[in-house]
Formats: structure tokens, C-alpha cells, sequence
């Protein structure tokens, strides 16, 4: 795993990663919580100053600091537009593990953090949660007053709803193999969308892949990275790595376009194996053409999330393959803003922001009046679709590769 320099050579890299900043104010418009407060603070180029002047020693890290630093939702949004092409990714989470010591993670947070280093533990949480009775219980009046004191009432708020798909099945060696893929399951992902990794097999079984899901493989590590813990992120991320490298896999498939980076550039970087967006790697085969489609009368409400845009850069990869399903019509959501509020756990630390993106996308929704709902990425399908809930909307929330193999006609 890269690690983040330490000690005086971090606050060096810092400042030489900030000094790329030219201030120009490019990245203020695509920046979510610029949108949302207007204030120079919450903009990329005023955590960039406010990184610069940390680095450099010249300003102390007060709480106010800590906490504009800490809104960040991490999209990327200002990094793809950057005509001086600043690493943003890099920098704030350098200026966060340089702050780790003076700020102080919730109490959810260190339960979730260490969940996550126990896959089974947070597997069995997940799917006793996902009893009606359990939710049913965890969202009263009662049970919300009871968490709140433990700031665990927004986390029974917000539990995802798991997918009603079985186990993922086992791989099946085609005849004649035309290559041998890993897929990544994930943490929270291995338990709410079975259906999107059961889907995964189905095309790329169709399309004459070998699919390999390795025992024992869990975290990517990107909650922790994102927090500025670099060694946890490291001890999250160990499983999943050693899972792959003993599987003996060079190609390693990605569903969730949050998890993307952090395989891409930090669990596997330097190593022999190439992590692909999934949608990017089906687009991207030559024999694509030969998966068929069943027709599917309905209107899709297309969302891209931050991560499938700024990162993975496979948008437009997911679109041309839901365009290959007959009769479905595909509604584009709009760009702006640009995240939807999930961003891993930010959700429950930073609620009033999250909650302001996402109603700006349920409006968003409900204006183009689809049939179903379709993202890319588990935590924003998780997310928009409490957000319907909430509303009383009864909107399917689907992952493109769930609605692509249940149309599936090979």
C-alpha cells in the first residue's frame, strides 16, 4: 500500500502539493459545499490555503478549521477540473492525517471502524438489522431517543436496505475461458447488493470470463484513508489485498465506483494487479455485442455518481450499456450537485449537509418521474434510496449491472 509521508517530509509534500494551486476559482462551481454555503472555507481553494498555511506552520488547528476541512466530501469534482492539476485527493487526506491527532472521531465512528476490520461481525449486524421487526424497532421514537446519547439514533436512520438476491454463485469455468477476472465484493456491499455481484457473474460469464471471488477478502480501507488514517486504512485493506494475490488474478473488477480509487491507487498500487471499473471492462470487450437483451418498457432516471465521474471516469460506459436494453428510455439526472451527500460514511457524521445534497436529488427524481432509479455506486444507492423512503416514495433503487443481468437474454 503507498503510504503518505510523515513528519517534516508531510508538511513539505503538503506545501508543495498546495503550492500547484494557482487560486483561480475554477473548482468553486462543481465544489458541493461551496453550493451549499457559499463560503470561501468551504471551497477547494479555501481548504488548499487552509493546508498551505497548516503545513507551513502559520495557522494552529482550531476546531473551526478542523471542521471546514472536515465537510470535504472528498467527489474530486475540483480535481478533474483543475487547469493546473492539482491532486486534491492526495492533499486532503495528507491534511487530515496530519490533524488526526487533533481531531477526535465520533463514537460511531471508531464501532464503524471497527466493524470494518471484522467482515463477518459486520455481515451479521447488516442482515439482523435488515429484519422488519429489528428496523421496525431501531427507528422508533423510543429506540431513536435511547441511541441518540451514543450518536447512534442517524445510523438506525439510515441502515441500507439489503438486496433480496441469495449468496453470489459459484464461479463457473466456461469451456474455453477468454480470461480470468477477480471481483470485489466490499464490506458493506458483500451483504446489501448480492444482486449486483450475482448479476456481475451473469455477464461476465456471458461474455466467456473465468470469475474468481476470493475467500477472506473484505475492506478497501477508504473510510480510514478518507479520515486521514493511514495505518488503519492499511489493516482494513490487508485481507483484501492478500485475498487477491493468492487468488492469482491480474484483472480485479470493481462495482462500486467509491471503492474504485482507493483499490486503484492505493491497496494495489505497484502491484501486478489492474483494477477496472466493471461497466468500463464489459464497454470496453470486444465481445460485448454478443450479450442480448431482453425489451424493458420503462423510464430509467439515470444518477452518475461523483466517484463514477471525477475517478473511475466510466459514465459514459455505464449509459451506452443500459442503452443496449430495447425500449428503455434513459433520463440523465442532472450534474449539479455534484455528489449526492453519501460519500462513505460522511452521511452520518456531517448530516445537515447531506441531507440538503441529497433532498436536491430526490427533487431531481421526482421531477423526471421514472419507473426505476439507477446509480452505480452502493453508498449513493443506499443513501437516495432512504431519501425516497423518507418521502414515501416506493421508487426501485438499482444498481446498472443488478438491471443489466435481469434483462439478460444469453
Amino acid at each position: 500500500m503507498n503510504r503518505q509521508p510523515v513528519g517534516s517530509d508531510a508538511r513539505s509534500h503538503l506545501a508543495a502539493l498546495a503550492d500547484q494551486c494557482v487560486k483561480c476559482g475554477l473548482c468553486q462551481p462543481v465544489c458541493p459545499t461551496y453550493r451549499i454555503g457559499r463560503s470561501e472555507a468551504e471551497s477547494p481553494r479555501g481548504r488548499i490555503a487552509f493546508a498551505q498555511a497548516l503545513a507551513g506552520g502559520r495557522l494552529a488547528a482550531t476546531p473551526s478549521l478542523i471542521a471546514h476541512l472536515d465537510h470535504c466530501l472528498a467527489c474530486l469534482g475540483c480535481e478533474r477540473v483543475c487547469p493546473s492539476q492539482v491532486r486534491y485527493g492526495e492533499l486532503i487526506v495528507g491534511t487530515r492525517a496530519l490533524l488526526r491527532e487533533s481531531r477526535r472521531p465520533a463514537r460511531f465512528e471508531r464501532w464503524l471502524h471497527a466493524l470494518l476490520l471484522r467482515p463477518r461481525w459486520l455481515r451479521a449486524a447488516l442482515l439482523i438489522a435488515n429484519f422488519s421487526v429489528v428496523r421496525s424497532c431501531m427507528q422508533s421514537s423510543i429506540a431513536q431517543a435511547a441511541l441518540r446519547p451514543f450518536g447512534l439514533d442517524r445510523v438506525a436512520r439510515e441502515l441500507p436496505h439489503a438486496s433480496p438476491a441469495g449468496s453470489v454463485p459459484e464461479s463457473r469455468r466456461p469451456t474455453s475461458p477468454r480470461g480470468r477476472v477477480g471481483l470485489f465484493l466490499g464490506c458493506v456491499a458483500a451483504t446489501v447488493e448480492r444482486d449486483v455481484h450475482a448479476g456481475a457473474m451473469r455477464l461476465l460469464q456471458a461474455l466467456g470470463y473465468e470469475v474468481v471471488v476470493p475467500p477472506g477478502q473484505g475492506c478497501c480501507g477508504a473510510l480510514a484513508l478518507h479520515a486521514g488514517d493511514i495505518g488503519g486504512a492499511d489493516a482494513a485493506a490487508a485481507p483484501t489485498r492478500r485475498a487477491f494475490a493468492d487468488a492469482g488474478v491480474d484483472t480485479l473488477l470493481v462495482s462500486a465506483s467509491g471503492c474504485f480509487a482507493t483499490l486503484r491507487d492505493t491497496v494495489f498500487a505497484g502491484t501486478q494487479i489492474r483494477v477496472r471499473d466493471i461497466h468500463e471492462f464489459i464497454d470496453d470487450d470486444a465481445h460485448r455485442g454478443e450479450l442480448k437483451f431482453r425489451a424493458l418498457d420503462c423510464r430509467v432516471a439515470l444518477h452518475t455518481p461523483c466517484t463514477q465521474t471525477n475517478v473511475a471516469r466510466a459514465g459514459d460506459a455505464v449509459r451506452r450499456l443500459l442503452q443496449k436494453i430495447p425500449q428503455v428510455e434513459i433520463v440523465d439526472l442532472p450534474a449539479e450537485p455534484g455528489c449526492c451527500g453519501a460519500a462513505g460514511d460522511y452521511f452520518l457524521r456531517h448530516a445537515e449537509i447531506a441531507d440538503a445534497l441529497r433532498a436536491e436529488k430526490v427533487d431531481q427524481v421526482e421531477v423526471q418521474t421514472p419507473d426505476v432509479l439507477v446509480t452505480s455506486n452502493v453508498g449513493c444507492r443506499v443513501f437516495l434510496d432512504n431519501g425516497l423512503r423518507q418521502r414515501g416514495k416506493r421508487l426501485p433503487v438499482t444498481h446498472a449491472v443488478a438491471l443489466l443481468a435481469q434483462q439478460l437474454d444469453n
